[in-house]
């Protein structure tokens, strides 16, 4: 054997200096602190009010809608302004399969009267059909051009939901049933639940039912990027000429993606209209898609983490800035003069996306990863100082020492 041979480092060994003994702490930390986060959430529901279950719900539901869009945005670099379309279609497709017929005033709803469960999968598939409806003009399509176009979903969807006075209850919309799972409503009424002492009412079981979704979403997501349709749709972001050239059908993913992508927000908007107890046309315009936008951005596009912080810092702080208006500088409540809460929100998450796009491009999940790089680098990610070869190095062989191995010579 070689001298050349004995000395190649091993393969997996790293060439930065980092000893193989911290690639085992590295391989744990990250699920520890996914189990800790995980049992802090269980066990919320115990600890806070009732305005920070139903505000936490609301975020569950956005995450969900979040991690869908930066599937289609972030991961796939297609650019869509319809997700508030595929919400509204989640949404009132879940009010009108599971509600019931009745009238409001001179307006006669229209309802299967179906189980929530099956209303929440019809609402989920039927907004995965519009997707994919779609998905041939957005596989023609690409960046500003496809932006205008899904936004005349968002224009059309706004006309059926007025007009459609039988479905969706025109301007004054109609009220969602509530959720029940194989008996079990998610509900105040029965069954009386109580836990350690703790009764769990509406808000209570809303929040594990928001949970249990929105890990189901992030996990789906997670390992569809690690798979091999994942790669293939980050290849389409980076160059759809490259990914063609690859073996990659570039029209089906993109329709592909679009389908998951509209189902998330299907399903968003089902949890929307839960959290909510009614729907109404307003409830999904043009300022929705713009929301989801900012949200990925501020998270960090590409990054299913990232969107799911985004989703957490703009659709919470309306509601903490409306329920401590009085504490807030320059915020005041209904009614009264001054800022109100949901504009002050948006006037600080704007400026938000701003400093990122300035300083901090990959978004929140950026920042965990700086904070990663500099733990491993004790130098702050700056190159080591070099030294010069020693002598024996240099370009010609010693005729004493052996070949290497492979060498003819």
């Amino acid at each position: 054997m070689s001298e050349a041979t004995a000395t190649r480092p091993a393969r997996g060994s790293s060439r930065a200096g980092t000893t193989p003994a911290a690639r085992p702490r590295r391989s744990w930390l990250r699920p520890l602190l996914a189990v800790a986060v995980l049992v802090v959430l269980l066990l919320v529901p115990f600890y806070v009010e009732e305005f920070w279950l139903r505000t936490g719900f609301a975020v569950f539901g956005a995450v969900v809608g979040a991690i869908g869009l930066n599937l289609l945005v972030g991961t796939t670099g297609q650019l869509s302004l319809a997700h508030a379309f595929f919400l509204a279609v989640g949404a009132i497709s879940y009010v009108f399969v599971s509600g019931e017929s009745g009238g409001i005033g001179v307006a006669q709803l229209s309802g299967l009267g179906l189980p929530p469960i099956v209303g929440m999968v019809v609402g989920v598939l039927l907004a995965g059909l519009a997707g994919l409806l779609f998905s041939p003009i957005a596989a023609r399509l690409r960046g500003i051009y496809l932006g205008v176009a899904s936004l005349s979903l968002v224009f059309i969807g706004q006309h059926v939901l007025n007009s459609w006075t039988s479905v969706t209850g025109g301007f004054n919309g109609r009220s969602a049933p509530d959720f029940s799972l194989f008996g079990f409503t998610f509900a105040n009424r029965d069954p009386l639940l109580f836990i350690a002492g703790v009764e769990f009412r509406e808000a209570e079981r809303l929040w594990y039912l928001g949970l249990a979704l929105a890990a189901a979403a992030y996990w789906f997501a997670r390992n569809l990027l690690r798979s091999r349709p994942g790669r293939a749709l980050q290849t389409l972001r980076d160059s759809e000429v490259a990914a063609s050239v690859m073996g990659v059908n570039v029209q089906r993913y993109k329709g592909r993606v679009f389908l998951v992508s509209s189902m998330y927000a299907g399903l968003s908007g089902v949890m929307y209209a839960l959290s909510i107890g009614s729907v109404a046309p307003e409830s999904f315009g043009l300022e929705v898609s713009i929301q989801y936008l900012a949200m990925i951005v501020l998270g960090g596009l590409g990054s299913v983490g990232g969107a799911a912080l985004g989703a957490l810092f703009v659709s919470a702080l309306p509601l903490v800035f409306q329920r401590y208006a009085d504490a807030v500088p320059f915020v005041s409540g209904v009614g009264e003069g001054g800022l109100a809460a949901g504009e002050a929100a948006r006037f600080l998450y704007g400026a938000a996306i701003v400093l990122v796009i300035l300083f901090q491009p990959a978004g929140l999940a950026g920042l965990g990863q700086r904070f990663r790089r500099r733990g491993r680098d004790p130098g702050g990610g700056r190159p080591a100082p070099t030294t010069p070869p020693p002598p024996s190095s240099s370009t010609t062989a010693d005729p004493s020492d052996p070949p290497a191995q492979g060498s003819t010579s």
